[in-house]
């Protein structure tokens, strides 16, 4: 069986919240309605949720607003949770 394809929504956008850019990527399997949200910051470092959306424009409201509670500068230094590569 063929694995489904993603299907990337069209409100993914880049914005700068207190002057740090980042890609904000709203996407769904084609065989579930659920969206789900990936913020990749100017480094390429990658935050994604676990929360599902019942519209793309409520993910790409949820990352939004998320960056901008934590700040910018914050959400992006914010390292409590990153698991690095082995080298």
């Amino acid at each position: 069986m063929a694995d489904p394809n993603l299907v990337n929504s069209g409100v993914s956008d880049d914005v700068t919240v207190d002057g740090v850019p980042f890609r904000i990527d709203v996407y769904r399997l084609e065989d579930d309605p659920a969206w789900m949200v990936e913020v990749t910051d100017e480094a390429g470092t990658s935050s994604v949720w676990d929360e599902t959306f019942d519209t793309d424009q409520a993910a790409f409201d949820f990352a939004l607003a998320e960056i901008q509670s934590e700040g910018g500068k914050a959400f992006r230094d914010g390292s409590d949770n990153v698991v690095p590569f082995r080298r």
